[in-house]
């Protein structure tokens, strides 16, 4: 470019030159041969002149030549003017000082063709043997001989061609450049167009001889665009001071530069060589680069290629001067960001740039950064560091227009690396490694009211980035209800730090959270206002202790709590999918929702292997105790339905087995759905025990005292195992069909229990009563008088009906209607069932049917009176014939004993009840001990018959002065033949002590 700067030069001169010369001379084609020549041996360059040359005198010396071209190859230069014309004073013939009146030209098309980076550098040394690259001293010579009033380009063309890069054309080139005077002014003005935008510049110096004379210069220069290239920034406006160095450089004093509303002070420094070099100092009380960030890209010029094969943007045009800048700023503004007291500075030397951020202060604290990059590079790289001792967070965020429930100070030391100029090629190549803390911080939990409960606190936690390839990792320890909480958090920092809003998008993450009663772990989306998407597991011990440390309440009745599945929490509800759910130890699958409103909207679909709705509501009915005394009553444990006010659900269930304690039917399908406090479950019919089951439950929780209504339906169920796992009652065998319709209401099971009303019906069919067999007992009388009954839960008495209706008051459930069908026994009976304490006691009235071979027609047991009674826990009831009232009638005894087909004509008992002397005394023993043992026995126990063992063992020897019965020789081994065994568990047994008369008397009969 020097080069062709010094031809233009040239050619003005010779011009000139030529207009004195050659009108003399004849020939036009000489005319233009040799000035071609002469203006090219002047200038180094292939100078032709195509078209005709017209030469005249008068009034001024001129010369307009068509057709002129210019080739300086050497450079790459090629140029073609329309026209070239050019005048000067006819007193420039005597003078040593050409006056140039004007040089026009007009229409020029001029290329710049960029060579290969060998060639550049050949074409630099052969620079270096003729100049420093500074035109401006031999322009300031030339003008110094000189006075140019006008030299104007019309109509002009530039154009830049590159092998890589895609031609560059600047069009509508107008310039006008004035210097009358080395003491008046030079300007320079000039518009042109560059793709879609316009261009004007003007520039002007006070005096030329200032320069030459090293002495200052006002400069002013002034540049405007349409459209701007950003908003605000159509114009530029610098102005100066100016001046030539005795070493060749220039001096720019007290600059003042306007870019758009932006105002700089500026100094610089301009040292012209091969190697050109600037300094620049700029100083700003504002500067304000928001134009900058609202900047739309501009459209791609016609003809440009597409972006896919375009070359990336690079800082090549650096590579050809060294340069130190300073920029100092009192504020920065940034949109919404301000910052104080920013020092940036930047130095280049040799293609290596590398600039500093020495401080920049914004509201929340101060950044420094730096970064280094080789300039000559096709695809530079850039390579720095950030750092900042402290960023308030709550203010950054501010800074950022968002608001975040965390506080504290944010501490950044992290090197990072990107390739490229362009958005997108920094975030595909971006990179980051170092550490980045938190000090004195605190997170407040969205959703709740106790301060103390909401705050987590960390003095200091700081995360380490590997890469932005790897997951930051944060593993610390926090404070949270003054009790520690470890924290193992991984978040992706490509997607955290360069996601853009956070706030909005959400920030990957894995976490873990430990606990002293909980734990808590995150494998998904997260943002700062409280929003959740991802994988989530939740444990806990006991659920109502850990609400209660939040000062949260409605799970009194929950304890241990487990949760996995994938949620998506918002601040308004919580949905789930795929989720395990273990609530007291009940494990079920499956989906569903919950609005956080009052009361809380509940929607789900559940899966379970086993639902048992006892230990769901946390009440866990104890196993029967091995030995259940008379009246022991079931362990009573709070019953509260509080929480269901808390709720609106409609939750359905499937269910393998659903049911209650041990009593459970199964598979289940059917839905429970709680309103205004109330839980209602309908169980459409369902295997059960082998039938079937139809069951209505309404919970009341609506009221201080919770209330249960109750409707069941069973049909062909295995009445054994049912009662078992019910109550530990073992037996009762057979097919049940019952229905039970009942109401109560108590703060605990006992109380709920003692409340219960309503009816029932049941019956069994082709089954047995367990531990007696009533025939048997008859065919044993004499045997069971002398040696008592024992239970045994190996016999049975079977039959084939038992049914009864029961009215349920008080939590006492009474019959009176008792039936009883088998193949040798019919029986009848009432009593009652006490569900609060568990306990039965009914009295059976059997009849034989024929004879105890089951022939023949029923025997009325009426006169000798042996009914069974069942009475004691559920678990352990006691079951036994009632033999007391055999012994008041005994000529009753011995007719029905007859009847029954016993072989009483073998035995003496005859004469000893009916005849003289011995058996008169026999009979008054039966007359009168016997009857006085019964009255003194009669009311030792409300409302229950005296049994048999009680009459026959339990009296003490009579009084001396009493009626006693001869003891017969062979007494002592009647004693010692005496039966020993002990009757079954829970059946009174008769007293070890002394043999009462009556007991003695049926030893010595049976001998």
């Amino acid at each position: 470019m020097r080069r062709f700067i010094l031809s233009l030069l040239g050619v003005a001169a010779l011009a000139i030159a030529a207009i004195a010369v050659l009108p003399s001379l004849i020939s036009s084609d000489w005319v233009r041969a040799e000035l071609g020549r002469q203006l090219s041996a002047a200038t180094g360059s292939s100078i032709a002149f195509n078209g005709p040359v017209n030469l005249s005198a008068f009034p001024y010396l001129a010369v307009v030549a068509e057709d002129v071209t210019l080739s300086a190859e050497a450079e790459g230069i090629t140029a073609e003017f329309a026209e070239v014309s050019g005048s000067v004073a006819l007193s420039s013939l005597w003078s040593d000082r050409l006056h140039i009146k004007q040089i026009a030209l007009d229409r020029p098309v001029i290329v710049l063709e960029e060579k290969a980076a060998d060639e550049a550098a050949s074409t630099a040394d052969r620079g270096n043997e003729t100049g420093s690259g500074d035109p401006l001293p031999a322009l300031v010579a030339f003008l110094e001989r000189s006075a140019i009033e006008s030299v104007s380009i019309t109509s002009g063309t530039f154009i830049r061609r590159s092998a890589e890069d895609p031609e560059e054309v600047v069009s509508d080139v107008e310039l006008t450049l004035s210097a009358p005077d080395i003491d008046d002014e030079f300007s320079l003005s000039a518009s042109a167009r560059m793709g879609e935008r316009s261009y004007e510049t003007s520039f002007t110096i006070s005096t030329l001889r200032s320069l030459l004379e090293r002495q200052p210069a006002d400069v002013t220069l002034a540049v405007e665009a349409d459209p701007a290239p950003a908003p605000g920034m159509s114009s530029l406006e610098a102005s100066g001071q100016v001046t030539l160095n005795a070493n060749g450089s220039y001096q720019i004093r007290g600059g003042e530069v306007e870019a758009g509303e932006q105002a700089f002070s500026l100094n610089a420094l301009f040292v012209p060589g091969q190697r050109a070099r600037f300094l620049l100092d700029l100083e700003a009380d504002r500067l304000d680069l928001t134009p900058f960030m609202d900047a739309a890209p501009e459209a791609s010029q016609s003809g440009a290629p597409s972006a896919g094969t375009a070359k990336p943007a690079n800082l090549q045009f650096l590579a050809g001067f060294d340069a130190d800048m300073s920029i100092n700023a009192a504020a920065l503004v940034l949109g919404e960001i301000s910052a104080s007291d920013v020092s940036f500075s930047a130095a280049l030397k040799d293609g290596k740039l590398t600039a500093k951020l020495g401080h920049l202060g914004i509201d929340a604290g101060s950044v420094a950064a730096s970064v280094a990059t080789d300039v000559t590079a096709d695809d530079p790289v850039f390579r720095g560091r950030l750092a900042s001792t402290g960023l308030n967070i709550a203010k950054l965020s501010a800074l950022a227009g968002q608001t975040v429930p965390l506080s504290g100070a944010l501490t950044i030391d992290a090197g990072f690396a990107f390739r490229g100029l362009d958005g997108e090629a920094i975030r595909k190549t971006v990179d980051l490694a170092g550490t980045i803390g938190l000090r004195d911080a605190a997170y407040t939990l969205p959703g709740i009211a106790d301060e103390t409960m909401r705050e987590v606190k960390a003095k200091k936690i700081t995360a380490r980035i590997e890469s932005v390839a790897k997951p930051l990792r944060v593993a610390g320890r926090l404070q949270w209800r003054n009790k520690p909480v470890d924290v193992d958090l991984q978040i992706p920092a490509a997607d955290t730090i360069l996601a853009g809003n956070l706030s909005a998008e959400g920030i990957p993450l894995k976490l873990e959270v430990k606990m002293p009663d909980a734990n808590l772990s995150l494998d998904g989306k997260a943002a700062l206002a409280g929003t959740y998407a991802g994988k989530l597991g939740f444990s806990t011990a006991d659920l109502s202790a850990f609400l209660a440390g939040l000062g949260q309440s409605g799970a009194e009745s929950i304890g241990p709590l487990a949760f996995n599945g994938n949620v998506d929490a918002g601040t308004m509800g919580v949905s789930f999918q795929k989720a395990t759910i273990s609530v007291n130890g009940i494990e079920g699958a499956g989906s569903g929702s919950v609005e956080l409103t009052t009361p809380l909207k509940i929607s789900t679909a559940l899966d379970f292997e086993e639902l048992d709705l006892a230990r769901l509501a946390g009440t866990h009915s104890p196993a029967p105790p091995a030995k259940a005394s008379k009246g022991a009553e079931l362990a009573d444990v709070p019953l509260d339905l509080s929480s269901l006010r808390s709720i609106d659900a409609t939750i359905k269930l499937n269910a393998k087995k659903l049911g209650y304690g041990k009593v459970f039917a199964g598979p289940v399908a059917t839905s429970l759905v709680v309103s205004d406090g109330v839980a209602s479950l309908t169980l459409p019919e369902s295997p059960f025990y082998g039938g079937h089951v139809v069951v209505s439950l309404k919970a009341d929780g609506s009221q201080p005292e919770p209330s249960i209504a109750l409707q069941v339906s069973i049909s062909g169920a295995s009445a054994a195992p049912l009662l078992t796992d019910m109550a530990g009652f073992k037996y009762l065998e057979g097919a049940l069909k019952a229905r039970f319709d009942v109401t109560g209401a108590g703060g605990t099971t006992r109380t709920l229990a003692k409340s219960l009303q309503g009816t029932a019906d049941v019956a069994f069919s082709d089954g047995a009563i367990r531990g007696i067999d009533i025939a048997n007992v008859y065919n044993n009388l004499v045997s069971l008088m002398s040696s008592g009954f024992k239970q045994d839960d190996s016999k049975a008495t079977t039959f084939t009906e038992l049914g009864a209706s029961f009215a349920i008051e008080g939590g006492v459930a009474r019959t009176e209607d008792i039936k009883l069908v088998g193949p040798l026994i019919r029986m009848t009976g009432n009593g009652a069932a006490d569900l609060a304490q568990s306990t039965l006691n009914f009295r059976l009235e059997p009849r034989l049917v024929a004879s105890l071979q089951g022939q023949g027609a029923e025997i009325s047991t009426d006169g000798i009176g042996v009914p069974v009674v069942v009475e004691g826990n559920f678990a352990a009831p006691r079951i036994y014939p009632d033999l007391s009232d055999l012994l008041k009638n005994p000529d009753a005894a011995l007719a029905k004993l007859k009847d029954f087909g016993l072989p009483i004509d073998k035995l003496p008992i005859g004469d000893l009840l009916n005849g003289d002397g011995a058996g008169a005394a026999v009979k008054d023993l039966l007359g009168g001990t016997l009857d006085k043992a019964l009255k003194d026995k009669a009311f030792k126990q409300e409302e229950q018959q005296l049994s048999i063992e009680e009459i026959i063992g339990g009296d003490p020897a009579p009084k001396p002065d009493e009626a006693a019965v001869e003891i017969p020789p062979n007494e002592e081994a009647a004693k010692a033949d005496a039966p020993t065994e002990l009757p079954a568990n829970g059946t009174e047994v008769p007293s070890e002590e002394a043999d009462g008369p009556v007991e003695g008397f049926f030893k010595q009969l049976l001998r």
